[in-house]
């Protein structure tokens, strides 16, 4: 009987030694090299749907995660006045955004790839935003918006890479949501960098309500958090530069007998208003790019919010919305647009309303909401990236006039 125990007893610790070494053992260097050569590749339709196939990392669980960017999802609905589904805008923009890949993801109109560049990018994952209770998760969003916005970035403020008053800081695109996901981020970013904040807000809606106008009766200090009347809660607290911010893409119904939601008193009253139709009288995109610039400005110390609001498009093209209006702008006018305003001090972005359930088999509202991440992803990093040039770059008039004098000499 001993014998046999003693005999056991040593099997076992070999088998167990056997075991360690085996998890221990490391792949020699060669044979990792041509695993990576083999597999190190994806397809636009493979890997983990994260976004622009992204490290996907849960950064609030990770306190010591860094980056530059980070792409983080805000899925909350649970305060819009009409069609819910966009706690899934998420989910559905990051699958739109699969042909999205680093290896092919040049900009033409940036010369920069945004991906490949300077700045290290992440998909934060999503907030686990609580769908019961909205107070709880009004304080969930903005808690989880200064933790990601208030880490170091990578890039250190020494760096020539950003200058201004966004040095050394982290940028944070969020995809919600509805829209009150931008009430939230405007406190932190009011944290953050200790002064109001510019808005750059393109929407159908004023989005600047009274939350009154919903009900005069039934209402509650809660009711007042919803996404038509964020803004004016958040001018009301002193989170909006209201002399340089902008309303764009305008085109709704207003209450009443009157015009008085123009007209009534209170500083959202700030916004300059840049309707869906001025597109027509200012001569195309471009005439609402100037406005827009001549609006906000270009000071590298005031910080500015991009909040786009996917029903800025008209609902021919982007149906997938909470709160959809007719008459809207296009993908291709939208994403003009977005191209022109590159120049701005934009510290933050979201993209929002995007609701899957109303969208279209071809899933063009993602699309274009995917699209617009894309290119306020390239827009902050070109921000860092010096002289690349591009569409509208001085590398391009350069390279033209190289080329006409090669065509002179030959001729």
């Amino acid at each position: 009987m001993l014998k046999s125990l003693v005999i056991w007893l040593a099997l076992s610790s070999s088998a167990l030694s056997h075991a360690h070494h085996d998890h221990d053992e490391v792949a020699p260097p060669h044979v990792r090299e041509e695993l990576l050569r083999k597999w190190d590749q994806e397809w636009s339709f493979t890997g983990i749907s994260s976004f622009a196939h992204l490290k996907p990392v849960k950064c609030l669980i990770e306190p010591d995660e860094r980056y530059d960017i980070a792409v983080i999802g805000a899925p909350f609905d649970t305060a819009v006045s009409y069609r819910p589904g966009a706690r899934f805008g998420p989910r559905a923009i990051r699958a739109a955004s699969a042909r999205q890949m680093a290896g092919t993801s040049f900009n033409t109109r940036a010369g920069i790839n945004p991906y490949n560049a300077w700045a290290t990018i992440k998909d934060c994952g999503d907030i686990p935003i609580m769908p019961f209770d909205n107070g709880v998760a009004e304080r969930q969003m903005y808690d989880a918006f200064l933790e990601l916005g208030s880490r170091p970035a990578i890039t250190s403020s020494s760096s020539s890479k950003v200058k201004g008053i966004s040095a050394g800081k982290t940028k944070l695109v969020t995809l919600g949501g509805d829209h009150s996901v931008a009430l939230p981020a405007l406190r932190a970013l009011y944290q953050i960098y200790q002064k109001p904040i510019t808005v750059l807000h393109f929407d159908a809606h004023l989005d600047t309500w009274n939350p009154a106008r919903y009900s005069a009766y039934w209402v509650s200090e809660q009711s007042g958090f919803n996404h038509g009347s964020f803004f004016h809660k958040a001018s009301r607290e002193g989170l909006i530069c209201n002399s340089t911010s902008a309303h764009a893409g305008l085109r709704t119904r207003l209450t009443g007998m009157d015009d008085s939601d123009y007209t009534n008193p209170g500083p959202e009253q700030g916004f300059l208003r840049i309707h869906a139709d001025d597109i027509d009288e200012l001569g195309g995109p471009m005439g609402i790019v100037n406005r827009i610039v001549d609006r906000i400005g270009l000071d590298p110390e005031q910080p500015v919010y991009l909040s786009v609001d996917i029903d800025v498009l008209d609902p021919s093209t982007a149906p997938g919305t909470g709160t959809p209006e007719p008459g809207g702008w296009t993908t291709r006018e939208m994403i003009r647009i977005l191209r022109g305003i590159e120049k701005l001090n934009i510290v933050g972005a979201d993209i929002v309303e995007v609701s899957p359930s109303y969208d279209n088999k071809g899933e063009t509202t993602a699309l274009a909401a995917a699209q617009v991440a894309f290119e306020i992803i390239t827009t902050l990093v070109k921000a860092g990236a010096g002289d690349v040039g591009g569409w509208y770059g001085r590398k391009e008039d350069v390279a033209e006039s190289v080329h006409q004098g090669t065509d002179k000499d030959e001729l």
